[in-house]
């Protein structure tokens, strides 16, 4: 993809509460939109060394995204690296924005096989991710809502 493709939310909830939710990897198939399933290659779900292979499906396109968690901080960040078809990195990042909500900011950097048309699909796919991700991050913030 070249440069980073980046989009943030801000999320109506303090920090530590949108970390509880956030840090649970198996729930991310409930709020990310291109996430069908997760499954765990490791027995540890949560910190640096966790693995896990999650579909995902983007119209009629499906991969299966490898990925280890490179870096875990309590509190404020989740970093992968992809290793299946799609390679590259990418974060999850939580920042404070006032005592009851906070920024979610996710980053991803990702190469594409020629498979899926190399340099020229990633940018293609470049505008398509960022709205499922932003869509994503959305519904994300929606969980936060007061009723």
């Amino acid at each position: 993809m070249g440069s980073p493709l980046v989009v943030s939310q801000l999320v109506g909830a303090s920090r530590d509460v949108v970390w509880a939710d956030l840090s649970q990897l198996d729930r991310h198939v409930e709020w990310m939109h291109d996430a069908a399933k997760i499954t765990f290659r490791t027995e540890q779900r949560r910190g640096v060394g966790t693995a896990f292979d999650c579909l995902t499906v983007v119209g009629p396109l499906r991969t299966v995204d490898r990925m280890e968690i490179t870096s875990w901080v309590e509190g404020s960040e989740i970093g992968v690296r992809h290793t299946g078809l799609v390679t590259g990195e990418g974060v999850i990042e939580l920042r404070d924005a006032g005592p009851h909500h906070c920024i979610v900011s996710w980053t991803e950097r990702l190469e594409f096989p020629a498979y899926f048309g190399g340099p020229l699909g990633a940018a293609v796919a470049k505008p398509v991710m960022r709205l499922i991700w932003r869509s994503s991050l959305r519904g994300f913030a929606r969980r936060f809502d007061k009723a």
